[in-house]
């Protein structure tokens, strides 16, 4: 089973997580924000992760530190998990429709970070979370992982709608980009014979 622990504390932010990407979507998650705490929710169901999160952070600031730092995390433990990433698919794509929202996500576990972030929210805030910060947490999650995304938005008005469906979207196309190919189980998914 591929999982991964851990802990990362700073004066900002201390976080414990567990993730297993061979689960079934249960999760405890504990952020600090409502908000958060739905989104992350939301992405160890569709992508079918098990996730335990807890974060205590500074949120009498503002929410900037604990979702940055918990893409972090998140990236950091799925590196863990994959290890050299041998017999991943690596790549995954999503077009995720949610109401009046479409929303794509193409993605490559690469050991490159990129992220290219197209999305237009119209909301500053949805609830007490600032909707900039899911780009924040986008990029923590890229470094850490070393992972290429681009994330477009093809339509949507809602702000709620626009984030969650980054979201779903996201975790759907991260299920596919860690399956195992079961043709070439034990192949580093790379000419070059390394990922990371």
């Amino acid at each position: 089973m591929r999982k991964a622990s851990l802990e990362r504390k700073t004066t900002e932010t201390n976080i414990s997580l567990l993730l297993v990407v061979d689960g079934t979507g249960k999760t405890e998650i504990t952020s600090g924000s409502g908000f958060l705490d739905h989104m992350l929710t939301l992405f160890g169901r569709h992508g079918g992760f098990d996730l335990i999160l807890n974060c205590q952070g500074d949120s009498a600031v503002d929410f900037h530190h604990i979702t940055e730092d918990v893409g972090i995390c998140l990236g950091k433990a799925f590196s863990q998990a994959l290890g050299d990433g041998r017999g991943i698919a690596r790549y995954g794509n999503f077009l995720l429709p949610m109401d009046e929202t479409l929303m794509m996500i193409a993605l490559d576990v690469s050991g490159r970070a990129l992220l290219e972030y197209h999305v237009s929210i119209p909301a500053s805030k949805v609830g007490d979370f600032d909707t900039e910060l899911v780009q924040e947490f986008l990029m923590g999650f890229c470094r850490s992982l070393g992972l290429t995304l681009h994330v477009r938005q093809l339509s949507g008005t809602n702000s709620h709608h626009l984030i969650e469906a980054i979201f779903k979207g996201l975790a759907r196309a991260m299920k596919q980009a860690v399956a195992i190919d079961c043709v070439f189980p034990d192949d580093i998914p790379s000419t070059k014979g390394s990922l990371f």
